[in-house]
């Protein structure tokens, strides 16, 4: 009987190991610049290509180097803020119909490495 509980611990200790990754965040927030972070102060991006439709045009090895931000159904957005559904039907946060991104090359609060790229990603402003 123990064997056959070995895996099933495995299966839950890996799922508790990956479950961050794949976890919503919280909304956004701005900082005292204005500029739209997440939940551990890392700077978010907004895409030229996306508009503020509420459509998100970074995915597959886009979403590799800008992540989305993730939201969970329920969600409380608040002023500016919804919650999208990407072409994955996953939830994205999005502030005045843009989504939101974070940028994989920023590691601490106060990095804003992504801003300007191809001349299309930019810091998210609440102004």
């Amino acid at each position: 009987m123990t064997r056959s509980r070995f895996p099933a611990c495995l299966l839950l200790v890996g799922a508790m190991v990956l479950a961050p990754a794949m976890a919503a965040e919280a909304p956004p927030s701005a900082n005292a610049q204005h500029e739209l972070v997440g939940a551990r102060g890392l700077s978010l991006y907004t895409f030229d290509t996306d508009g503020d439709t509420g459509h998100s045009q970074c995915s597959g090895p886009c979403a590799t180097v800008w992540p989305p931000y993730a939201a969970v159904a329920g969600s409380h957005a608040g002023a500016g803020l919804s919650v999208i559904t990407r072409p994955d039907h996953t939830l994205q946060w999005a502030f005045k119909g843009r989504p939101l991104y974070r940028y994989a090359g920023d590691t601490k609060p106060g990095d804003h490495r992504g801003d300007g790229i191809n001349g299309t990603w930019h810091i998210a402003r609440e102004n």
